[in-house]
């Protein structure tokens, strides 16, 4: 009977940690889906002429932070377990397990898979800030650089049982508490958005988003809008689906944290939602009281979706929803605010990447400080020395710890990462040639430009219309190919304005009959709509009538339908607007030939 019960036990436990290895498999998964949303929403945001560029650049973030969190970042952030040694000390860096060699079994590997996700999208937070002028050799030793040990510091800090300001340290916990950070406002966005910011300023804005060609202040900064907001928007909704492995998923475990998955999926879903409505109508509201004017900029409402993401993934699980609300609207605010101002200060972010994760990222570490709740800190298993501040006002001690991560994260990622942006501005290893970038890197860097639009061959298009005639007769009629053609100003003929100022005929019109014959022009613009498919029209003149080209009579005219000939011929279409100098006559378009 023992031995069955034994058995059964074994049995159980190997069904537990099978499913807890699944969760994490699949929330590691969904995090690492957000490496597609980031690569549309920076593909979107970019210029046509840099896609190609942007998509590679996060493309390689993943895998420089596979490579980089392999080799030893994941042993300077969770290596040398001072709990394992005679003489425990709390080790700032990791010094053994590189290489993965210390892992032994699938519970471990699993592990690795969801840290390295994490770590990947900490790097690729910074690749849309400097889209459009920044080196692909710089973009790649930033991105190893920062996922092998940048990083891997600031998450042995908070997440590691040794972590000096780490809520699950088994030494001595800082302040009583350690600092509560549940999925990462502070290690992974923090961490990035600050990257960011110091690249963005080293790098220098696009060309001439600031200053024209002379170097000068431009009275009002260039607009730089992406090439696609669709590709925004899919990017947009992409990232928020990955959140859901990101918040959710750092309950670890999925046996025994029904609680706190839960609350996490809501918490997460409300802050997202309330951040965007958030964002997008304080936009609308301040445009309307400055112009009397009201659109909606879907760009506010993605970027304040996103800030929400961010500022929630601190204490996604120990707030009470109304509470994420709050926190999603004021992100929205924070974002909108530091958009602004970043501009203002002339620092070029192609993405706002830096409002989003730089500023929410402390705006969801300073929220715990504030609405962290004792009951749902229990259920996430930190401690309940001290809670949030609204929750005990005489005790602030938790919003202090909050700070002092903030403190720590900004001063270690700027010692490090300034003088290594530096290093390769000096080197000349940053910043594209100006003649590149104007190009564009598409071109100048990867060998042709991301979209091929280029459409058929006339001559095959006119083989295969005849080929149709004959099987079909004249009256069939294939779609013109379009082509692509870059938009331009284009000056419309006022609709009456008098025949003089527009090209007339070469040929002298007869004065009686009235009669066309089809290719003329008025004013250089061509109607090709009026005779196709043997339905063609009439048109009535009253001596001196004139058609301005786009089927409108300026004079006297009616339009009647009576049925003409064959509109179409020879693989094109019958173009029949003319100058009518008959009298009482008709001008008919059907049976000709242009």
């Amino acid at each position: 009977m023992s031995d069955t019960v034994e058995s059964l036990a074994l049995d159980l436990t190997k069904v537990q940690t099978g499913l807890d290895a699944f969760f994490l498999l699949f929330a590691g998964a969904a995090v690492f889906l957000m490496q597609a949303g980031f690569a549309m929403l920076c593909a979107g945001s970019v210029r046509q002429k840099n896609v190609k560029n942007i998509m590679l650049k996060n493309l390689l973030d993943a895998c420089g932070g596979a490579l980089g969190f392999f080799f030893c970042g994941n042993a300077i952030a969770y290596g040398g377990y001072a709990g394992d040694s005679e003489d425990p000390k709390i080790k700032f860096i990791g010094d053994d397990g590189f290489l993965l060699f210390d892992l032994e079994n699938g519970a471990a590997w699993i592990g690795w898979f969801f840290q390295f996700a994490f770590a990947a999208t900490a790097a690729t937070i910074v690749a849309g800030t400097v889209a459009e002028r920044c080196k692909m050799s710089a973009y790649l030793c930033y991105s190893v650089f920062l996922t092998a040990f940048v990083y891997p510091v600031v998450v042995r800090s908070t997440w590691s049982p040794d972590g000096f300001l780490s809520a699950f340290n088994t030494q001595e916990l800082f302040m009583e508490q350690g600092v509560i950070d549940f999925a990462g406002s502070g290690v992974v966005h923090l961490t990035g958005g600050i990257t960011a910011l110091i690249a963005a300023i080293i790098l220098g804005p696009r060309k001439g988003r600031f200053y024209d060609e002379n170097g000068n202040k431009l009275e009002k900064p260039k607009e730089m809008p992406g090439h696609s907001t669709a590709l925004q928007v899919l990017g947009t909704f992409i990232l928020w689906f990955g959140w859901y492995g990101f918040n959710p998923g750092s309950a670890l475990v999925a046996t025994g944290s029904a609680d706190v998955i839960g609350l996490c999926a809501v918490t997460t879903t409300v802050a997202a939602a309330s951040g965007a409505v958030s964002a997008m109508f304080t936009d609308t509201i301040i445009e309307l009281l400055q112009s009397g004017e009201v659109s909606y900029d879907p760009t506010m409402a993605m970027n304040g979706c996103l800030g929400g993401l961010v500022a929630v993934t601190a204490g996604c699980s120990v707030y009470e929803p109304w509470v994420a609300v709050i926190i999603g609207v004021i992100a929205g605010w924070v974002y909108f605010l530091f958009s602004k101002f970043l501009v203002f200060i002339r620092v070029d972010d192609a993405v706002d990447a830096i409002p989003v994760h730089f500023a929410n990222g402390i705006w969801g570490v300073i929220a715990v400080g504030l609405f962290a709740k004792p009951e749902f800190m229990t259920a996430a298993a930190y401690e309940v020395n001290h809670v949030g501040w609204f929750y005990n006002l005489e005790d602030p001690r938790l919003l202090i710890i909050q700070l002092i991560q903030i403190a720590f994260i900004i001063a270690w990622v700027s010692a490090t990462m300034i003088p290594f942006f530096v290093l390769l501005r000096c080197l000349g290893l940053f910043r594209v040639d100006p003649l590149e970038e104007e190009v564009g890197l598409d071109i100048s860097h990867h060998r042709g430009a991301a979209y091929n639009l280029e459409g058929p061959e006339k001559g095959a298009v006119d083989e295969l219309q005849m080929q149709r005639e004959s099987k079909h007769g004249r009256g069939y009629q294939l779609a013109e190919p379009q082509q692509f053609q870059p938009q331009q100003q284009q000056m419309m003929p006022p609709t009456n304005a008098p025949p003089t100022m527009y090209e007339m005929p070469s040929a002298p019109l007869p004065q009686s009959s009235g009669a066309v014959y089809g290719n003329t022009q008025s004013g250089g613009f061509q109607n090709d709509g009026n005779s196709q498919m043997g339905n063609s029209q009439m048109m009535r003149g009253n001596g001196g009538e004139f058609n301005d080209g786009f089927g409108q009579n300026s004079g006297n005219g009616q339009m009647m339908g009576n049925p003409g000939g064959q509109g179409a011929y020879g693989g094109s279409m019958s173009r029949s607007n003319s100058f009518n100098g008959g009298g009482d006559g008709y001008t008919s378009s059907g049976d000709q030939s242009a």
